[in-house]
């Protein structure tokens, strides 16, 4: 019965990773695709007259902050440069316990608002809301601990006075035209298009003057530059395949635009949620829907957001521990979705896929690993099928990281200097030996801390932007 089992596991795991893999091809050819007829659209648009145009509907820029000294200053004036024709930024104050602030008083010269503030959406109690003596279009709000993300934007959102609102991270940076780029389909079709995501690449390794992005270099750290593939991966293939058909399932924390109006109407994001992002696109999908709306949800590979990725081993396996945990907290709650017509295809496809090649990966892999290692003991495991096995899933997992840096390169080419791009496809085959390997690790202990109730936001260590900017 053992040996049965074992032999079992072994050839379920082998079409397991094929599926996943042929499934990957697929979403990669399907985002190249998508990602031709987009740069065909975008050759038609003139983002110029967009600039200046009084019909580009105003966008309220929400930036939670918790213990961003070292870049909020940054980070801010990166935002308010940004060509919009009409936008405010509200920045959330989550409770730091550093100067985050008090820098941004002492920048901004702020000043208490004679504004009413109605919790709409409930949040963590807001302590003040401020008004900037010297930048007119920039409020802060300042507010008790919500132990997590979501509270904190919350408390944006009672603030927002704008139709769209602009999720982004405090401590990331976006280029000078990425509103104007990631409104393009919702300009193209305002009724249909609720909400858009942009890419999200790693800021590591460049350089940052005045809060914008001046020279794009590739971190030196192989941490770093495994994180820059996994992110053109996530991106460039995973998430721009999915909105092709309507299913995108999580649009980043650090940058996406929602109607304000079905934001609210979704109750604003979960304040327990862990992953807050994927939880809050399924919900909109799920209200969309239930209400029968012909809409859509977009992704535009273009517009980019720069962040700040873990530095050290520590810090990212809590961040990607945290980011199972999200899942786990997102795809269990919604359950009920699953294969029900009236959730089309999303509860059909996209959230089968989550559960089956997301959610459940490291436990199929755990299995797999332990049977193998079992059947060599045991002398079950032939030779051929072993290096078949290890042949075929190293190299069919690395070439599609490869066809990301590929695309990448054909496409948009952010990183000009050739060095930097020999050293991406190098590292590509390293990242599923051994990298994979420690995912694996931090995505159980995922899992276990979501079963041991253990939802405490653990904070990474931040490094800040190396700036040339200048103090005023």
């Amino acid at each position: 019965m053992l040996l049965k089992f074992i032999l079992f596991s072994n050839y379920s795991l082998f079409f397991y990773y094929l599926a996943s893999n042929l499934i990957y091809l697929a979403l990669l050819i399907i985002a190249l695709m998508a990602s031709l007829r987009h740069r065909r659209r975008l050759a038609s648009i003139r983002l110029d007259r967009l600039r200046h145009s009084p019909l580009a509907p105003p966008i309220t820029l929400l930036a939670p902050a918790h213990n961003e000294e070292k870049s909020i200053i940054e980070s801010a004036r990166g935002l308010l440069a940004l060509d919009y024709p009409e936008l405010e930024l509200i920045v959330i104050n989550d409770g730091s316990t550093d100067r985050t602030l008090d820098v941004l008083a002492e920048y901004f010269q702020l000043r208490p608002a004679d504004l009413l503030y109605i919790p709409e959406i409930p949040s963590a109690p807001v302590r003040g809301v401020y008004m900037s003596q010297n930048e007119p279009r920039l409020l802060v709000v300042d507010k008790e601990p919500g132990g997590n993300k979501a509270d904190a934007v919350n408390a944006g959102l009672n603030a927002a006075s704008k139709p769209y609102v602009c999720i982004v991270d405090a401590d990331s940076i976006l280029e000078r035209d990425s509103l104007l780029r990631i409104m393009v389909p919702i300009l193209a079709d305002p009724k249909r298009v609720v909400a858009a995501g942009g890419i999200v690449r790693v800021l590591n390794g460049s350089r940052v003057a005045d809060g914008q992005l001046t020279e794009v270099h590739l971190p030196k750290s192989w941490l770093k530059v495994l994180q820059v593939i996994e992110y053109l991966r996530a991106f460039l293939i995973g998430r721009e395949a999915w909105a092709a058909g309507n299913m995108l399932n999580i649009i980043s924390g650090a940058f996406g635009i929602f109607r304000l109006d079905l934001v609210k109407a979704v109750g604003g994001y979960r304040a327990t949620a862990i992953g807050e992002d994927f939880d809050l696109v399924t919900r909109l999908h799920r209200y969309l829907l239930d209400q029968e709306m012909d809409y859509k949800i977009s992704f535009v590979p273009d517009p980019v957001c720069w962040t700040e990725v873990p530095a050290d081993l520590r810090s990212l396996a809590r961040q990607r521990s945290r980011w199972h945990k999200g899942l786990l907290d997102v795809l269990w709650p919604n359950r009920d979705m699953l294969f029900r017509p009236a959730y089309g295809r999303f509860g059909s496809i996209s959230l089968p896929y989550m559960w089956s090649f997301e959610l459940l990966a490291p436990v199929v892999e755990l299995v797999g690993y332990t049977t193998i290692i079992l059947a060599a003991v045991l002398g079950v495991l032939s030779r051929e099928y072993f290096l078949q096995f290890l042949i075929y899933g190293y190299a069919f997992g690395t070439m599609i990281s490869i066809g990301a840096v590929l695309q990448e390169e054909i496409t948009y080419k952010r990183y000009n200097d050739w060095r930097d791009v020999v050293r991406l496809v190098l590292y590509c085959f390293f990242e599923h030996f051994p990298y994979r390997q420690m995912y694996l690790v931090w995505r159980l202990q995922g899992f276990w801390q979501y079963f041991r109730r253990d939802f405490v936001w653990r904070p990474m260590k931040r490094i800040g932007f190396q700036s040339g900017a200048a103090k005023k």
